[in-house]
Formats: structure tokens, sequence, C-alpha cells
């Protein structure tokens, strides 16, 4: 067990997924904009349109500026939130795919160190050569999708690792291809949008032209193949997952996912037929719709792997609830049960391990932050408050909210209460007290 990290009214999840929503734009843009720059670069050697080139270094420096300074420092964050909000759950993963994230860490090197070439070369290097840094670039960034889709795949279905314990069960799972297929389609729909928004401040009226036709098609059919996977992405998905999805996603979670879906076809369409009338602020409200998008779908991708962080193995609490004898592993719900959780936890303090009529409201809250924290915050407001929670069922009594405790074991979107009776009386009591 490791410290607790609670982020008041925003929850430390939360925290997590603003910044990995946002690394989302960047991280996929490096991967789709270098496959549209060698679409673009090699028209412009086909056809001897040298003035093409001007979009190729402003569309190139973009990618230096967003994708590779301020991206960089958003996957800086996630691992940096990841491990203070999760510890358990990203040491899971590293160990398990320890040669995965080697392998992405090797491609990304490539693509970082390919891109400031691919940039400080044109013109400076014979064409040839010039596109072969690009080829080599958007490979390399493509590879590191193909790694970390099969690590984001396994959080939701880690398939048949839950038996076997075997690096490639967990990586090539019933999720990882239709996933691939649909980032790897959406994608260009991203790099597309912000291929627009460089036009629009390019000086050639024929430049313009020819790139915003060329990304709206790539929109265009990034999106509408995207969809299409997304689809057959969810059937590939648990049933109890699927379930999930009509429980837990709101109405403006699905609204948001339709809405960008929609906005963004007609925006790429009004951009293909009137090309020369995008200005650069609509280019910026396109963008902005996309990440209305991608945090719509990515919180529902979270919400569908509740109430575990890795299914079948390890609670969104990071307590280990299934055996998992490939690996090791054993479950410590029974330790847990016959020890209490604040005997178990190493950062309680001292003297909140031995429950008595005293301290029944501190240990209670001691045990809601080491179980209930990952989806709740205990302030009134917030992500999923507790107090709201409490005062929407009604529960005013000790029995009552032990009664709720006991039935938490059949809602499939949370985890089972684990601890000792006095445990139990203690977190009652503490939750019956936000009722007040």
């Amino acid at each position: 067990m490791y410290p607790i990290w609670e982020v008041p009214y925003l929850s430390a999840g939360i925290i997590l997924a603003m910044i990995a929503t946002f690394h989302m734009l960047p991280s996929h843009l490096a991967i789709s904009a270098m496959w549209f720059n060698i679409y673009v670069e090699t028209k412009a050697y086909k056809e001897n349109r040298p003035e093409l080139l001007e979009f190729i270094k402003k569309y190139s420096l973009l990618l230096l500026i967003f994708s590779y300074v301020l991206g960089s420092l958003s996957g800086i964050g996630i691992w940096y939130a990841a491990t203070v909000a999760n510890p358990r759950g990203i040491s899971g993963l590293i160990h398990n795919f320890a040669w995965g994230w080697a392998t992405e860490w090797v491609f990304f090197i490539i693509e970082v160190t390919g891109i400031f070439i691919y940039y400080y070369t044109l013109g400076k290097v014979d064409k040839k050569t010039h596109l072969k840094i690009g080829w080599i670039v958007a490979i390399g960034g493509w590879a590191t999708m193909v790694v970390i889709v099969g690590i984001l795949a396994f959080m939701v279905s880690p398939g048949k690792w839950i038996v076997t314990g075997n690096f490639f069960d967990g990586f090539f799972n019933q999720t990882y291809w239709p996933q691939l297929l649909m980032r790897t389609a959406l994608m260009f729909s991203i790099g597309a949008a912000y291929a627009i928004a460089v036009a629009s401040r390019v000086k050639s009226g024929d430049v313009k032209r020819f790139v915003v036709k060329a990304a709206s098609v790539w929109g265009i059919a990034g999106l509408i193949i995207g969809s299409a996977v997304f689809f057959c992405y969810l059937k590939t998905l648990p049933e109890t997952s699927r379930g999930l999805i009509d429980i837990l996603a709101t109405p403006g979670l699905k609204r948001g996912i339709f809405f960008s879906l929609s906005l963004l076809i007609l925006y790429f369409i009004y951009a293909n037929i009137k090309p020369l009338s995008i200005r650069l602020i609509p280019a910026i409200v396109a963008i902005a719709v996309l990440f209305v998008g991608i945090w719509s779908t990515e919180r529902i991708r979270e919400m569908i792997r509740k109430p575990y962080i890795i299914p079948g193995y390890m609670y969104s609490n990071q307590i280990i609830g299934k055996d998992i004898p490939a690996k090791g592993v054993s479950a410590e719900t029974k330790i847990i049960n016959e020890k209490g959780i604040l005997k178990v936890s190493p950062f309680v303090p001292e003297g909140l391990r031995d429950i008595n009529e005293t301290n029944l409201l501190q240990t209670g809250k001691m045990i809601a932050l080491r179980e209930c924290l990952s989806c709740h915050v205990l302030n009134e407001k917030g992500l999923r408050p507790m107090p709201q929670m409490v005062k929407r069922l009604g529960i005013k009594e000790v029995e009552a909210a032990e009664g709720f405790i006991d039935a938490l074991s059949g809602y499939p979107y949370m985890p089972p209460f684990v601890g000792t009776t006095a445990e139990k009386k203690a977190l009652a009591t503490y939750l019956v007290s936000l009722n007040k």
C-alpha cells in the first residue's frame, strides 16, 4: 500500500484524466501529421510545386512546439499523476509489460529525434533523403501507438492473461485490433483539423486551397472509418463493460460524442467546399470540439473498467481481488478481512490502527480514504461526492449504512468492502455523519 493522494472536489482520477485527454491531442497529432506531411511533400516534388513546402515548414514547426514539447511534458505529467494517484496499478502495468514499455520508448526516441532532423533538414538535403526521414518518423510514431494500444486494451479486457499470465495473451486481447484501427483512423481526423488550422495562416491561396481540401478529405474519411470501427469495438468489449455503458455513461457524455462527431463532419465538408473561407478562429473551435469528443470517449473508457483498474485482477482502490497463479499473485481480500485494512496499510497514523468508541469517525474516514477515494470525493461537491450519495440514499442510521456496505458486492461498478466487522461499523458511522 502507498500513501493516499487526496484531491478535494476533483479527485486524483480526474486530474489524471484531464492530463491524459490533453495528451491525446498532441500525441495523436504527432503520429498523423507526419503521414500528411509525406503526402504533401510527395505532391510538391512530383508536381513541381515548391510552394507547398511553405506549409510543410509551418506544420512541422507546430509538431515541434505542440506535439513534441507540450506533448512530451503532458506525457511526463501522466506518469507522475498515475504514480501518485494509482501507484499499484501503474506498477502492475510496468512489471507485466516491461519489454513493451521499453520498445515503445525506443520508437519514441526515434520519433523525437527524427522530427528535429526532418524540420531542420527541409531544403538542405536531397528530396529522396528528406522523404526517407519523414517515413522513418511516421512509422516510428505509429509504432508507439501499436505498443501503447496493447496496454490500454489490456486495462479494459486482459483476456487470457488472467489464466496464463502471458505477455502476448494480455497484449493481443479481444479489443486490441479494433481499438488500434479506430485510433489510427481517428488520429487522421486530428491531424486534418490541425492541418486546416495551419493552412488558414498560409498566404498563398493555391497552397491553402490544396491543403484544406486534402486535409478535409482525410478528416472525413478518418471520422467515418473510426466511427464504424467504434461500433465493432463495442461488440468486442466484455459483457460487463457493455452493461456499464448503459449504467454509468451519462447522457452528457453520449451527447458529447455525437455532437462532436456531427459538427466535425460538417466542418470538414464545409472546408472542402469553401477552402479559402477558412479562418483561424473557427479552426481553433473545431480543435476544441475535438477535445470534447476525446474527453467523452476517454471518460467512458475509464468507466467501463469499474470496479477494477485491471479487470479480474486489481480493484479501483488498488486492492488485489483475484488470484493470478501464473504470476505468483494472491488475492488480498482474505487477509484484509482477517486483519483489517487499517492493520495492513502502512500509511495509517498509529492512533487509528485500533478502533474504539472514541475514534470511530476518524478511523471510518481513514477507511473511506483507502477504499472509496478512487471514485468518490469526501467533499459536499465534486466528483461523485459521498455526502450527496448518502443523503440521496437516505442513510441516517448506522445499521442502514452497514446494510449498504454489505450490498456493495452486488453493484457491478463498485468494489466490495474488505475489512473487519469493526471497520465496517467505523465506516458506517462515518457515512452517517455525512448526512448530518
